[in-house]
């Protein structure tokens, strides 16, 4: 029994000890290296939750990339408006004196094609500014560009037209022979005579705006100095 005893504790003894040191391995290395029992699982855990398959991900991207129909549609309403040969070009010539309007179509003229709103409306602001001399005389106070688009052009050019006269004044206006009205302001004629090609008393009369009874002697006179 003794025997038996010893032999027992020669061979319990030992795996005691195994076991033990094998315990303290284990505890030793979660204490030095914690969260690393299982790095797979850990390596898992840290990816974003939002994380697609590689097809998945390509396919999202190349979704992104095509344009949406709302896009195009855009696109299409952002398109400038041009004048072009085949615009309708409306004048409304409106009388100011009576609200009177006498509407014309017309071809667009050739300096305005090719022009977007923005650009058409700054051509009628100058238009407006300096009007041609023959619109002057017309009567010619202002105009407003009623409706633009590809398709029609609406441009009202209000007047305060010139009456017609019994007598007249000869006057001078930069250097220039002008004939005016009764009222003697309004413009009815440049006449391009300069003043200094008309004889010394003609130009002392002219200065001194000279009067001139009807429409027969003023075109007397014209013809008269005219080269």
């Amino acid at each position: 029994m003794k025997f038996l005893k010893a032999f027992g504790l020669f061979f319990i003894y030992p795996l005691i000890m195994l076991g033990i040191g094998f315990l303290t391995g284990i505890m030793s290395y979660d204490y030095f290296y914690p969260g690393q029992k299982n790095p797979v699982r850990r390596y898992e855990a840290a990816l974003p939750e939002n994380v697609q398959p590689a097809e998945e991900q390509k396919l999202s991207e190349e979704m992104q990339q095509v344009p949406q129909e709302q896009d195009l549609i855009m696109d299409v309403s952002v398109i400038e408006e041009t004048l072009n040969a085949d615009t309708k070009y409306i004048i409304q010539e409106m009388d100011m004196d009576n609200n009177s309007v006498l509407e014309t179509e017309e071809r667009v003229p050739s300096m305005y094609l090719g022009m977007n709103r923005e650009q058409f409306l700054l051509a009628m602001e100058q238009y407006a500014a300096f009007p041609p001399l023959s619109e002057k005389e017309r009567g010619f106070v202002s105009l407003e560009v009623k409706s633009f688009s590809t398709q029609r052009v609406v441009v009202q050019m209000n007047y305060q037209y010139v009456q017609p006269s019994k007598s007249f004044y000869l006057a001078v206006a930069d250097n220039e022979l002008v004939v005016l009205l009764e009222d003697q302001k309004t413009v009815y004629i440049h006449t391009g005579i300069r003043l200094e090609d008309l004889p010394e008393n003609v130009q002392h009369d002219i200065i001194n705006m000279r009067f001139v009874e009807n429409e027969e002697k003023l075109y007397n006179f014209l013809e008269a100095y005219s080269s």
